[in-house]
Protein backbone atom coordinates (compact mmCIF):
# COMPACT_ATOMS: atom_id res chain seq x y z
CA UNK A 1 0.00 0.00 0.00
CA UNK A 2 2.83 2.62 1.11
CA UNK A 3 5.81 3.15 -1.02
CA UNK A 4 9.09 3.27 -0.19
CA UNK A 5 9.37 6.85 0.81
CA UNK A 6 5.94 7.24 2.48
CA UNK A 7 7.41 4.48 4.90
CA UNK A 8 10.09 6.11 5.69
CA UNK A 9 8.41 9.76 6.33
CA UNK A 10 5.84 7.43 8.48
CA UNK A 11 8.25 5.62 10.29
CA UNK A 12 9.83 9.24 11.11
CA UNK A 13 6.96 10.89 12.59
CA UNK A 14 6.27 7.76 14.51
CA UNK A 15 8.97 8.03 16.59
CA UNK A 16 7.51 11.11 17.97
CA UNK A 17 5.10 8.49 19.93
CA UNK A 18 5.40 8.89 23.83
CA UNK A 19 2.85 5.90 24.66
CA UNK A 20 1.36 2.71 22.61
CA UNK A 21 -1.17 3.31 19.98
CA UNK A 22 -4.14 0.40 19.12
CA UNK A 23 -5.54 0.15 15.85
CA UNK A 24 -8.75 -1.70 15.97
CA UNK A 25 -10.02 -3.04 12.23
CA UNK A 26 -13.74 -4.22 11.47
CA UNK A 27 -13.51 -6.19 8.24
CA UNK A 28 -15.35 -8.33 5.80
CA UNK A 29 -14.39 -9.96 2.79
CA UNK A 30 -14.58 -7.25 0.30
CA UNK A 31 -11.54 -5.59 -1.69
CA UNK A 32 -11.50 -2.78 0.69
CA UNK A 33 -10.83 -4.67 3.59
CA UNK A 34 -7.90 -6.08 2.24
CA UNK A 35 -6.64 -3.04 1.11
CA UNK A 36 -7.34 -1.65 4.91
CA UNK A 37 -5.82 -4.78 6.82
CA UNK A 38 -2.44 -4.28 4.34
CA UNK A 39 -2.62 -0.39 5.32
CA UNK A 40 -2.85 -1.01 8.83
CA UNK A 41 -0.40 -4.02 9.25
CA UNK A 42 2.41 -1.97 7.38
CA UNK A 43 1.66 0.84 9.81
CA UNK A 44 1.92 -1.37 12.48
CA UNK A 45 5.13 -3.14 11.57
CA UNK A 46 6.93 0.70 11.40
CA UNK A 47 6.89 1.14 14.91
CA UNK A 48 6.81 -0.71 18.31
CA UNK A 49 4.48 1.68 19.65
CA UNK A 50 1.95 0.43 17.03
CA UNK A 51 -0.47 -2.39 17.44
CA UNK A 52 -2.84 -3.75 14.84
CA UNK A 53 -5.60 -6.29 15.75
CA UNK A 54 -8.78 -7.55 13.83
CA UNK A 55 -12.06 -7.17 16.04
CA UNK A 56 -15.93 -8.02 14.40
CA UNK A 57 -18.28 -5.86 15.79
CA UNK A 58 -21.56 -5.83 14.38
CA UNK A 59 -23.11 -2.52 14.71
CA UNK A 60 -19.45 -0.94 13.01
CA UNK A 61 -19.58 -0.22 9.22
CA UNK A 62 -17.07 -2.87 7.45
CA UNK A 63 -14.15 -1.55 6.61
CA UNK A 64 -13.47 0.41 9.79
CA UNK A 65 -10.72 0.65 11.97
CA UNK A 66 -10.26 2.44 15.66
CA UNK A 67 -7.45 4.28 16.83
CA UNK A 68 -7.20 3.97 20.72
CA UNK A 69 -4.53 3.25 23.24
CA UNK A 70 -4.44 -0.50 25.06
CA UNK A 71 -7.14 -1.22 26.66
CA UNK A 72 -9.21 1.83 25.55
CA UNK A 73 -12.17 2.10 23.11
CA UNK A 74 -11.58 5.84 22.89
CA UNK A 75 -10.39 7.69 19.67
CA UNK A 76 -11.60 8.30 16.17
CA UNK A 77 -12.48 5.89 13.39
CA UNK A 78 -11.81 5.65 10.17
CA UNK A 79 -14.36 3.94 7.98
CA UNK A 80 -13.23 3.50 3.98
CA UNK A 81 -10.34 4.68 2.78
CA UNK A 82 -7.70 7.18 4.75
CA UNK A 83 -5.57 7.86 1.86
CA UNK A 84 -5.47 10.31 -0.47
CA UNK A 85 -5.99 13.86 0.94
CA UNK A 86 -7.21 11.98 4.66
CA UNK A 87 -3.76 10.50 4.93
CA UNK A 88 -2.71 13.66 6.95
CA UNK A 89 -5.63 13.05 8.66
CA UNK A 90 -4.36 9.31 9.70
CA UNK A 91 -0.98 10.17 10.53
CA UNK A 92 -1.96 13.42 12.89
CA UNK A 93 -4.46 10.79 14.90
CA UNK A 94 -2.17 8.57 14.61
CA UNK A 95 0.67 10.90 16.78
CA UNK A 96 -2.12 12.43 19.25
CA UNK A 97 -3.66 9.45 20.37
CA UNK A 98 0.16 8.49 20.99
CA UNK A 99 0.56 11.26 23.18
CA UNK A 100 2.39 13.77 20.55
CA UNK A 101 0.95 17.02 21.57
CA UNK A 102 -1.59 19.05 19.19
CA UNK A 103 -0.75 23.17 18.41
CA UNK A 104 -4.08 24.35 18.80
CA UNK A 105 -4.11 26.85 22.03
CA UNK A 106 -4.52 25.31 25.27
CA UNK A 107 -7.37 27.09 26.06
CA UNK A 108 -8.83 25.58 23.32
CA UNK A 109 -7.89 22.21 24.68
CA UNK A 110 -8.94 22.30 27.81
CA UNK A 111 -12.83 23.88 26.76
CA UNK A 112 -12.49 20.41 24.52
CA UNK A 113 -11.92 18.64 27.89
CA UNK A 114 -14.65 19.79 29.83
CA UNK A 115 -17.59 19.66 27.64
CA UNK A 116 -20.26 17.75 28.89
CA UNK A 117 -23.00 15.69 27.29
CA UNK A 118 -22.91 13.08 24.61
CA UNK A 119 -21.41 14.38 20.79
CA UNK A 120 -21.16 11.70 18.29
CA UNK A 121 -20.30 12.65 15.29
CA UNK A 122 -19.88 11.36 12.05
CA UNK A 123 -18.06 13.50 8.80
CA UNK A 124 -18.60 11.99 5.08
CA UNK A 125 -15.50 12.88 3.33
CA UNK A 126 -14.12 12.26 -0.33
CA UNK A 127 -10.37 11.50 -1.14
CA UNK A 128 -10.12 14.26 -3.60
CA UNK A 129 -11.42 16.87 -0.94
CA UNK A 130 -9.14 19.10 0.24
CA UNK A 131 -11.31 20.94 2.50
CA UNK A 132 -11.58 17.73 4.69
CA UNK A 133 -9.33 17.26 6.70
CA UNK A 134 -9.57 20.26 8.62
CA UNK A 135 -12.76 18.93 9.74
CA UNK A 136 -11.84 15.37 10.34
CA UNK A 137 -8.78 16.41 12.12
CA UNK A 138 -10.40 18.71 14.65
CA UNK A 139 -13.59 15.90 15.46
CA UNK A 140 -10.46 13.30 15.57
CA UNK A 141 -8.75 15.58 18.04
CA UNK A 142 -11.76 16.19 20.13
CA UNK A 143 -12.42 12.23 20.23
CA UNK A 144 -9.14 11.89 21.29
CA UNK A 145 -9.57 14.40 24.64
CA UNK A 146 -12.96 13.74 25.51
CA UNK A 147 -14.16 10.45 26.52
CA UNK A 148 -17.78 11.83 25.56
CA UNK A 149 -16.77 12.52 22.21
CA UNK A 150 -16.93 10.02 19.33
CA UNK A 151 -16.01 10.71 15.82
CA UNK A 152 -16.24 8.36 12.92
CA UNK A 153 -14.85 9.88 9.26
CA UNK A 154 -16.73 8.13 6.36
CA UNK A 155 -15.23 7.50 3.05
CA UNK A 156 -18.23 9.07 0.73
CA UNK A 157 -16.88 6.32 -1.83
CA UNK A 158 -16.72 3.58 0.17
CA UNK A 159 -20.58 3.71 1.20
CA UNK A 160 -22.18 5.18 -1.49
CA UNK A 161 -25.37 3.61 0.11
CA UNK A 162 -25.33 6.35 3.16
CA UNK A 163 -24.57 9.10 0.58
CA UNK A 164 -27.76 8.40 -1.43
CA UNK A 165 -29.88 7.74 2.23
CA UNK A 166 -28.88 11.13 3.84
CA UNK A 167 -29.12 13.13 0.44
CA UNK A 168 -25.67 14.29 0.85
CA UNK A 169 -24.35 16.31 -1.94
CA UNK A 170 -21.23 18.32 -0.92
CA UNK A 171 -18.52 17.56 1.99
CA UNK A 172 -17.02 17.65 4.46
CA UNK A 173 -21.06 16.62 5.86
CA UNK A 174 -20.90 16.19 9.27
CA UNK A 175 -23.52 14.91 11.81
CA UNK A 176 -24.14 15.16 15.16
CA UNK A 177 -25.78 12.64 17.29
CA UNK A 178 -27.57 11.30 13.87
CA UNK A 179 -29.02 15.34 12.55
CA UNK A 180 -27.00 17.33 10.28
CA UNK A 181 -24.62 19.57 12.04
CA UNK A 182 -22.94 21.31 9.41
CA UNK A 183 -21.48 21.28 5.49
CA UNK A 184 -18.17 22.63 4.52
CA UNK A 185 -14.57 23.78 5.99
CA UNK A 186 -15.07 24.32 9.74
CA UNK A 187 -12.24 25.42 12.69
CA UNK A 188 -11.54 23.34 15.63
CA UNK A 189 -12.82 26.50 17.54
CA UNK A 190 -16.14 26.67 15.19
CA UNK A 191 -17.04 23.58 16.18
CA UNK A 192 -16.40 23.63 19.72
CA UNK A 193 -18.81 27.15 20.09
CA UNK A 194 -21.26 25.39 18.22
CA UNK A 195 -21.47 22.63 20.95
CA UNK A 196 -20.48 24.55 23.73
CA UNK A 197 -23.40 27.23 23.67
CA UNK A 198 -22.16 29.85 26.59
CA UNK A 199 -18.67 30.10 24.15
CA UNK A 200 -19.76 32.72 22.21
CA UNK A 201 -20.83 34.99 25.07
CA UNK A 202 -17.26 33.93 26.92
CA UNK A 203 -15.37 34.82 24.02
CA UNK A 204 -16.96 38.44 23.46
CA UNK A 205 -16.94 39.41 26.99
CA UNK A 206 -13.11 38.77 27.35
CA UNK A 207 -12.86 40.32 23.20
CA UNK A 208 -14.29 43.34 25.08
CA UNK A 209 -12.25 44.11 27.34
CA UNK A 210 -8.97 44.20 25.50
CA UNK A 211 -7.42 47.51 25.15
CA UNK A 212 -7.77 49.81 21.87
CA UNK A 213 -5.31 48.76 18.93
CA UNK A 214 -3.17 51.06 16.96
CA UNK A 215 -4.13 49.48 13.52
CA UNK A 216 -7.03 46.55 13.94
CA UNK A 217 -7.46 44.48 10.54
CA UNK A 218 -10.61 43.01 9.66
CA UNK A 219 -10.34 40.08 7.46
CA UNK A 220 -6.90 37.40 7.39
CA UNK A 221 -6.76 36.44 4.28
CA UNK A 222 -3.62 37.14 1.99
CA UNK A 223 -4.30 40.88 2.30
CA UNK A 224 -5.25 40.67 6.28
CA UNK A 225 -1.64 38.54 7.01
CA UNK A 226 0.41 41.43 4.69
CA UNK A 227 -0.78 44.29 6.47
CA UNK A 228 -0.83 42.18 9.85
CA UNK A 229 2.91 41.49 9.06
CA UNK A 230 3.46 45.17 7.75
CA UNK A 231 2.09 46.65 10.56
CA UNK A 232 3.83 44.62 13.58
CA UNK A 233 7.20 45.34 12.21
CA UNK A 234 6.78 49.09 12.85
CA UNK A 235 6.22 48.24 16.58
CA UNK A 236 2.18 49.47 16.96
CA UNK A 237 -0.47 47.47 18.69
CA UNK A 238 -1.68 45.05 16.26
CA UNK A 239 -5.36 42.98 15.80
CA UNK A 240 -6.23 40.56 12.93
CA UNK A 241 -9.63 39.63 13.29
CA UNK A 242 -11.50 36.93 10.79
CA UNK A 243 -13.54 34.12 10.19
CA UNK A 244 -11.04 31.52 9.02
CA UNK A 245 -7.02 32.28 8.84
CA UNK A 246 -6.44 32.00 4.61
CA UNK A 247 -9.47 33.54 3.73
CA UNK A 248 -10.91 32.53 0.37
CA UNK A 249 -7.26 30.93 -0.46
CA UNK A 250 -8.19 27.84 1.50
CA UNK A 251 -11.17 27.12 -1.37
CA UNK A 252 -8.12 27.52 -3.74
CA UNK A 253 -6.64 24.06 -5.15
CA UNK A 254 -3.34 24.35 -6.87
CA UNK A 255 -1.43 28.27 -7.06
CA UNK A 256 0.98 28.78 -9.93
CA UNK A 257 1.14 32.45 -10.51
CA UNK A 258 2.76 33.73 -6.82
CA UNK A 259 5.85 34.62 -8.05
CA UNK A 260 8.90 32.71 -6.68
CA UNK A 261 6.77 29.99 -5.50
CA UNK A 262 6.48 27.74 -9.08
CA UNK A 263 3.23 25.84 -7.67
CA UNK A 264 1.46 25.61 -4.08
CA UNK A 265 -1.65 24.67 -2.64
CA UNK A 266 -4.20 27.19 -1.14
CA UNK A 267 -4.23 25.08 2.62
CA UNK A 268 -0.20 24.99 2.22
CA UNK A 269 0.25 29.16 0.84
CA UNK A 270 -3.01 29.71 4.35
CA UNK A 271 -0.05 28.10 6.26
CA UNK A 272 2.90 29.69 5.30
CA UNK A 273 0.54 33.16 6.08
CA UNK A 274 0.03 31.83 9.44
CA UNK A 275 3.37 31.31 10.14
CA UNK A 276 4.82 34.39 9.32
CA UNK A 277 2.28 36.06 11.01
CA UNK A 278 2.53 34.25 14.53
CA UNK A 279 6.54 35.81 13.65
CA UNK A 280 5.45 39.05 15.19
CA UNK A 281 3.45 40.24 18.08
CA UNK A 282 0.03 40.28 16.58
CA UNK A 283 -3.07 39.65 18.48
CA UNK A 284 -5.23 36.66 16.00
CA UNK A 285 -8.53 36.75 16.67
CA UNK A 286 -10.18 33.73 15.17
CA UNK A 287 -13.86 32.77 14.28
CA UNK A 288 -14.85 36.45 14.48
CA UNK A 289 -17.00 38.22 12.03
CA UNK A 290 -17.55 42.16 11.94
CA UNK A 291 -21.11 43.31 11.75
CA UNK A 292 -20.99 46.60 12.24
CA UNK A 293 -18.05 49.30 11.63
CA UNK A 294 -19.21 52.78 13.77
CA UNK A 295 -16.39 55.29 12.73
CA UNK A 296 -14.68 57.71 15.31
CA UNK A 297 -17.19 60.75 15.80
CA UNK A 298 -13.82 63.07 15.44
CA UNK A 299 -10.30 62.63 13.44
CA UNK A 300 -7.45 60.87 15.46
CA UNK A 301 -10.68 59.43 17.53
CA UNK A 302 -11.19 55.30 18.34
CA UNK A 303 -12.93 53.34 15.49
CA UNK A 304 -15.43 50.78 16.88
CA UNK A 305 -16.29 47.43 15.21
CA UNK A 306 -19.15 45.12 16.57
CA UNK A 307 -18.88 41.28 16.13
CA UNK A 308 -21.48 38.76 15.22
CA UNK A 309 -20.80 37.07 18.90
CA UNK A 310 -21.48 40.75 20.61
CA UNK A 311 -18.12 42.34 20.90
CA UNK A 312 -16.71 45.41 20.18
CA UNK A 313 -13.37 46.14 19.44
CA UNK A 314 -11.75 49.71 19.05
CA UNK A 315 -8.79 50.88 17.48
CA UNK A 316 -7.25 54.12 15.98
CA UNK A 317 -6.93 52.78 12.40
CA UNK A 318 -8.15 49.96 10.78
CA UNK A 319 -8.04 48.07 7.45
CA UNK A 320 -10.55 45.95 6.16
CA UNK A 321 -9.64 43.04 4.20
CA UNK A 322 -13.00 40.79 4.28
CA UNK A 323 -12.24 39.35 0.62
CA UNK A 324 -15.22 38.01 -1.67
CA UNK A 325 -17.11 35.32 -1.85
CA UNK A 326 -18.42 32.98 -4.26
CA UNK A 327 -21.55 34.90 -6.75
CA UNK A 328 -24.13 33.13 -6.49
CA UNK A 329 -27.17 32.66 -9.82
CA UNK A 330 -29.90 33.98 -7.48
CA UNK A 331 -32.36 31.90 -8.92
CA UNK A 332 -35.96 29.71 -7.74
CA UNK A 333 -34.15 26.88 -5.88
CA UNK A 334 -31.16 27.74 -5.43
CA UNK A 335 -31.30 28.51 -2.21
CA UNK A 336 -34.00 25.25 -1.24
CA UNK A 337 -30.84 23.27 -2.74
CA UNK A 338 -27.68 24.55 -1.75
CA UNK A 339 -25.28 21.37 -1.05
CA UNK A 340 -28.32 18.84 -2.12
CA UNK A 341 -26.96 19.40 -5.80
CA UNK A 342 -26.02 22.85 -5.91
CA UNK A 343 -22.59 23.34 -5.00
CA UNK A 344 -19.16 25.64 -5.57
CA UNK A 345 -16.40 22.96 -5.69
CA UNK A 346 -15.84 20.76 -7.81
CA UNK A 347 -12.93 19.26 -6.10
CA UNK A 348 -14.46 18.71 -3.00
CA UNK A 349 -17.91 17.40 -4.36
CA UNK A 350 -17.41 15.99 -7.95
CA UNK A 351 -16.70 12.66 -6.60
CA UNK A 352 -20.11 12.64 -5.19
CA UNK A 353 -21.17 12.84 -8.55
CA UNK A 354 -19.63 9.74 -10.12
CA UNK A 355 -21.70 8.56 -13.08
CA UNK A 356 -23.85 11.06 -12.75
CA UNK A 357 -24.93 14.15 -15.03
CA UNK A 358 -24.26 17.99 -13.85
CA UNK A 359 -23.59 21.42 -15.02
CA UNK A 360 -21.26 24.09 -14.80
CA UNK A 361 -22.68 27.40 -14.41
CA UNK A 362 -19.62 30.14 -15.98
CA UNK A 363 -17.31 30.09 -18.99
CA UNK A 364 -14.72 31.96 -17.37
CA UNK A 365 -11.72 30.18 -16.13
CA UNK A 366 -12.98 28.55 -13.11
CA UNK A 367 -16.20 27.19 -15.20
CA UNK A 368 -14.00 25.94 -17.37
CA UNK A 369 -11.27 24.57 -15.44
CA UNK A 370 -14.12 22.65 -13.35
CA UNK A 371 -15.76 21.03 -16.50
CA UNK A 372 -13.02 19.80 -17.19
CA UNK A 373 -11.75 18.33 -14.01
CA UNK A 374 -15.50 16.95 -13.50
CA UNK A 375 -15.45 15.25 -16.63
CA UNK A 376 -12.82 12.64 -15.81
CA UNK A 377 -15.35 11.78 -13.09
CA UNK A 378 -18.87 12.36 -13.84
CA UNK A 379 -20.98 10.99 -16.74
CA UNK A 380 -21.86 13.92 -18.65
CA UNK A 381 -20.79 17.36 -18.36
CA UNK A 382 -22.83 20.64 -20.01
CA UNK A 383 -21.37 23.68 -19.40
CA UNK A 384 -23.78 27.12 -19.86
CA UNK A 385 -21.82 30.33 -20.89
CA UNK A 386 -24.61 33.35 -20.25
CA UNK A 387 -22.43 35.31 -23.02
CA UNK A 388 -21.88 34.21 -26.57
CA UNK A 389 -18.22 33.51 -26.12
CA UNK A 390 -16.63 31.78 -22.84
CA UNK A 391 -14.11 33.83 -21.51
CA UNK A 392 -11.65 31.01 -20.37
CA UNK A 393 -8.19 31.31 -21.45
CA UNK A 394 -7.59 29.70 -25.07
CA UNK A 395 -5.57 26.68 -23.84
CA UNK A 396 -8.86 25.62 -21.64
CA UNK A 397 -11.09 26.40 -24.06
CA UNK A 398 -9.41 24.02 -26.46
CA UNK A 399 -9.28 21.46 -23.68
CA UNK A 400 -12.68 21.49 -23.22
CA UNK A 401 -14.11 21.23 -26.46
CA UNK A 402 -11.87 18.28 -27.10
CA UNK A 403 -13.44 16.37 -24.44
CA UNK A 404 -16.66 13.63 -25.30
CA UNK A 405 -18.29 14.19 -22.54
CA UNK A 406 -18.85 18.36 -22.39
CA UNK A 407 -21.48 19.86 -24.35
CA UNK A 408 -20.72 23.55 -23.88
CA UNK A 409 -24.49 25.91 -24.55
CA UNK A 410 -23.12 29.84 -25.36
CA UNK A 411 -26.59 32.62 -24.40
CA UNK A 412 -27.58 30.45 -21.41
CA UNK A 413 -29.59 32.46 -18.76
CA UNK A 414 -30.27 30.09 -15.78
CA UNK A 415 -33.75 30.47 -14.97
CA UNK A 416 -34.33 28.44 -11.78
CA UNK A 417 -32.97 25.00 -10.29
CA UNK A 418 -35.82 22.22 -10.00
CA UNK A 419 -35.77 19.35 -7.19
CA UNK A 420 -37.94 16.75 -5.86
CA UNK A 421 -38.09 18.10 -2.45
CA UNK A 422 -34.51 16.40 -1.59
CA UNK A 423 -32.21 17.39 -4.08
CA UNK A 424 -31.40 18.55 -7.48
CA UNK A 425 -32.85 16.60 -10.44
CA UNK A 426 -32.58 19.91 -13.02
CA UNK A 427 -32.56 23.37 -14.33
CA UNK A 428 -34.19 25.49 -16.25
CA UNK A 429 -32.49 28.08 -18.57
CA UNK A 430 -34.05 30.58 -21.18
CA UNK A 431 -31.48 30.59 -25.10
CA UNK A 432 -31.32 34.17 -24.91
CA UNK A 433 -30.76 35.01 -29.07
CA UNK A 434 -34.08 33.06 -29.57
CA UNK A 435 -36.25 33.59 -26.27
CA UNK A 436 -37.02 29.23 -26.17
CA UNK A 437 -37.07 27.82 -22.52
CA UNK A 438 -35.44 24.63 -22.19
CA UNK A 439 -34.86 21.87 -19.18
CA UNK A 440 -31.61 20.03 -18.09
CA UNK A 441 -32.38 16.95 -16.51
CA UNK A 442 -29.34 16.99 -13.67
CA UNK A 443 -27.96 15.85 -10.31
CA UNK A 444 -25.64 18.54 -9.80
CA UNK A 445 -24.82 22.21 -10.61
CA UNK A 446 -21.36 23.47 -10.24
CA UNK A 447 -21.61 27.38 -9.74
CA UNK A 448 -19.01 29.57 -11.24
CA UNK A 449 -19.88 32.92 -12.34
CA UNK A 450 -17.46 34.94 -9.92
CA UNK A 451 -16.84 36.91 -6.62
CA UNK A 452 -18.80 39.47 -4.51
CA UNK A 453 -17.40 41.51 -1.92
CA UNK A 454 -17.80 40.79 1.62
CA UNK A 455 -19.06 44.31 2.30
CA UNK A 456 -22.71 44.12 3.26
CA UNK A 457 -21.78 44.49 7.28
CA UNK A 458 -20.45 48.62 6.07
CA UNK A 459 -23.59 49.89 5.10
CA UNK A 460 -23.69 53.57 5.52
CA UNK A 461 -20.18 53.17 7.24
CA UNK A 462 -17.73 54.17 4.41
CA UNK A 463 -18.51 54.48 0.37
CA UNK A 464 -18.82 51.63 -1.87
CA UNK A 465 -19.34 51.37 -5.78
CA UNK A 466 -22.56 49.69 -7.10
CA UNK A 467 -20.67 46.20 -7.11
CA UNK A 468 -20.18 46.35 -3.52
CA UNK A 469 -16.84 47.18 -3.08
CA UNK A 470 -14.85 49.57 -0.86
CA UNK A 471 -13.92 52.99 -2.73
CA UNK A 472 -10.16 53.45 -2.28
CA UNK A 473 -7.41 55.75 -3.41
CA UNK A 474 -3.95 54.71 -4.78
CA UNK A 475 -2.75 55.04 -0.89
CA UNK A 476 -5.67 52.68 0.51
CA UNK A 477 -7.51 54.84 2.04
CA UNK A 478 -11.41 54.99 2.21
CA UNK A 479 -13.53 57.56 2.46
CA UNK A 480 -13.37 57.75 6.36
CA UNK A 481 -10.11 58.94 8.04
CA UNK A 482 -8.49 56.68 9.57
CA UNK A 483 -10.04 53.65 7.86
CA UNK A 484 -7.99 52.07 4.69
CA UNK A 485 -8.81 48.92 2.95
CA UNK A 486 -7.22 46.40 1.00
CA UNK A 487 -7.77 43.24 -1.48
CA UNK A 488 -11.15 41.37 -3.27
CA UNK A 489 -13.50 44.12 -1.51
CA UNK A 490 -11.87 46.73 -2.86
CA UNK A 491 -12.69 48.88 -6.27
CA UNK A 492 -8.70 47.60 -6.68
CA UNK A 493 -8.69 45.77 -10.08
CA UNK A 494 -7.57 41.98 -10.67
CA UNK A 495 -8.30 39.90 -8.21
CA UNK A 496 -5.52 38.01 -7.52
CA UNK A 497 -3.40 36.89 -4.76
CA UNK A 498 0.01 38.30 -5.04
CA UNK A 499 -2.17 41.89 -5.47
CA UNK A 500 -3.81 41.35 -2.31
CA UNK A 501 -0.78 41.09 -0.50
CA UNK A 502 0.62 43.73 -1.89
CA UNK A 503 -2.46 45.89 -1.35
CA UNK A 504 -2.54 44.80 1.98
CA UNK A 505 1.11 45.91 2.40
CA UNK A 506 0.52 49.18 1.15
CA UNK A 507 -2.88 49.62 3.36
CA UNK A 508 -0.45 48.95 6.46
CA UNK A 509 2.06 51.66 5.37
CA UNK A 510 -1.03 53.74 5.08
CA UNK A 511 -2.15 53.67 8.02
CA UNK A 512 1.37 54.05 10.31
CA UNK A 513 1.61 57.20 8.29
CA UNK A 514 -1.70 58.67 9.37
CA UNK A 515 -1.07 57.44 13.05
CA UNK A 516 2.50 59.18 12.96
CA UNK A 517 0.71 62.30 11.52
CA UNK A 518 -2.67 62.58 13.62
CA UNK A 519 -2.97 63.01 17.19
CA UNK A 520 -5.37 61.20 19.12
CA UNK A 521 -8.64 62.78 20.22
Amino acid sequence: MLDATMKTQLKAYLERLTKPVELIATLDDSAKSAEIRELLAEIAELSDKVSFKEQNELAVRKPSFLITNPGSQQGPRFAGSPLGHEFTSLVLALLQTGGHPSKESQDLLEQIKDLEGEFHFETYYSLSCHNCPDVVQALNLMAILNPNVTHTAVDGGAFQNEISERNIMGVPAVFLNGNEFGQGRMTLAEIVSKVDSGAAKRAADELSKRDAYDVLIVGSGPAGAAAAVYSARKGIRTGLMGERFGGQILDTVDIENYISVPKTEGQKLAGALKAHVDDYDVDVIDTQSATRLVPASQEGGLHQIETASGAVLKARSIIISTGAKWRNMNVPGEDQYRTRGVTYCPHCDGPLFKGKRVAVIGGGNSGVEAAIDLAGVVDHVTLLEFAPEMKADQVLQDKVRSLSNVDIILNAQTTEVTGDGAKVTGLEYQDRVSGAMHSLPLSGIFVQIGLLPNTNWLEGAVERNRMGEIIIDAKCETSVKGIFAAGDCTTVPYKQIIIATGEGAKASLSAFDYLIRTKTA
